[in-house]
C-alpha cells in the first residue's frame, strides 16, 4: 500500500485533532505587519490578532507561503518515502498554488512524487477536501484515488459567509464579484459565496442577525436532497454567534459531521472583524 501524505495551507482550518490524526502537513500563509512577519496560526493566533487588529494604526498585510517552504515541506515527505498529495487555497484569491508548484517543479526527479491541486476554494470547504481523500487513503485508497477523490469534491463543496464591511476584501483586493455592493447603504450586511474560486456576491440584508440567518438558509438551499453533509462555521472574533449557528445548522441540516473554526490571522486581515460563515462538503 503507497505511503500517502497530505500537505495544505493553513487557511484550511482543519482542527489540530485531525491534522495530527491524518498527519497532515499545513504550510503557514503569512502576515506581515509593519516591521514584524509571522506565520499564520503559528506565531499569532486568532485571538491575538483581533485584539491587536482594533487598535492598531497600520495596517497588516498577507504573502503567500514561499517557494523554499514547499519545496522544503515537500522535500522532506519525498524523502521519508511519501507520495504527496498538495490541496490548495484557489489560485484565483492567492499565489499559493504557484508557490506549490514551483516548490514541486524544483525537486527535479522527485517532483513526480508530489500533486498539487487547486481546491477552487478556501477554509473548511478545502479542509473537507483533505480529510475526504484522507479517510480514503487511510482505508487503502491509491495516490490517483486520492486525487480523484479532491477533484470531485471540489464540485461538492462551499463556502457562504456574510462581513460586516466590505472595506477590508476591497483594500486588499480579494473583492470579485462582490465589488458591485462597494458604494452600498452603510448599514447593509453583504452575504458572499466562494463560487468557481472567485468571492461572488449573493445578497444584503440590514442587521447581522438576519445576515447570517440568510447564510444558513442559502446553504439549506445548496444541500437540499443531499446526504452525508458535512459543516463548518468559520468566524473571524465571533464565536458566540458561530457556536449557535453551528448548533443550529448542524441539527436543520442533520450534519454527519460538525466543526467550529476561527478564521485566520491571514484570511481575516481580507474578511475584517466581525465575519461569520458556513463550509460544506456534501454528497461525497
Amino acid at each position: 500500500m503507497a505511503k500517502i501524505a497530505f500537505v495544505t495551507d493553513s487557511t484550511a482550518y482543519i482542527p489540530a485533532d485531525l491534522v495530527k490524526k491524518y498527519n497532515i502537513t499545513v504550510a503557514p500563509q503569512v502576515l506581515i505587519w509593519g516591521e514584524q512577519t509571522y506565520q499564520d496560526g503559528v506565531d499569532i493566533q486568532p485571538d491575538e490578532f483581533y485584539t491587536r487588529l482594533k487598535t492598531s494604526k497600520v495596517m497588516p498585510t498577507t504573502s503567500q507561503v514561499s517557494i523554499p517552504t514547499m519545496q522544503n515541506i515537500f522535500q522532506g515527505l519525498v524523502e521519508k518515502g511519501f507520495d504527496v498529495i498538495g490541496v490548495f487555497i484557489s489560485g484565483k484569491l492567492s499565489g499559493t498554488l504557484q508557490s506549490a508548484m514551483q516548490g514541486r517543479d524544483a525537486l527535479g526527479a522527485s517532483a513526480e512524487k508530489v500533486t498539487v491541486i487547486d481546491s477552487n476554494s478556501t477554509a473548511m470547504a478545502m479542509g473537507f477536501q483533505v480529510l475526504n481523500a484522507a479517510r480514503a487513503a487511510e482505508q487503502g485508497a491509491s495516490p490517483a484515488d486520492c486525487k480523484a477523490l479532491v477533484e470531485k469534491a471540489r464540485s461538492h463543496t462551499g463556502v457562504y459567509f456574510a462581513v460586516d464591511t466590505l472595506e477590508f476584501l476591497h483594500r486588499g483586493g480579494r473583492i470579485g464579484g462582490a465589488q458591485r455592493f462597494i458604494g452600498s447603504a452603510l448599514n447593509l450586511k453583504p452575504i458572499l459565496a466562494l463560487k468557481d474560486g472567485r468571492i461572488e456576491a449573493e445578497d444584503r440584508v440590514r442587521t447581522k442577525s438576519k445576515a447570517v440567518a440568510r447564510v444558513l438558509e442559502l446553504v439549506a438551499e445548496q444541500l437540499a436532497g443531499k446526504s452525508n453533509i458535512h459543516i463548518a462555521t468559520l468566524h473571524a472574533n465571533a464565536e458566540a454567534e458561530a457556536r449557535e449557528l453551528l448548533d443550529t445548522a448542524g441539527k436543520q441540516l442533520n450534519a454527519v459531521e460538525s466543526v467550529l473554526s476561527s478564521v485566520s490571522p491571514v484570511v481575516g486581515t481580507h474578511a475584517g472583524p466581525g465575519t461569520i460563515g458556513l463550509a460544506f462538503m456534501a454528497g461525497m
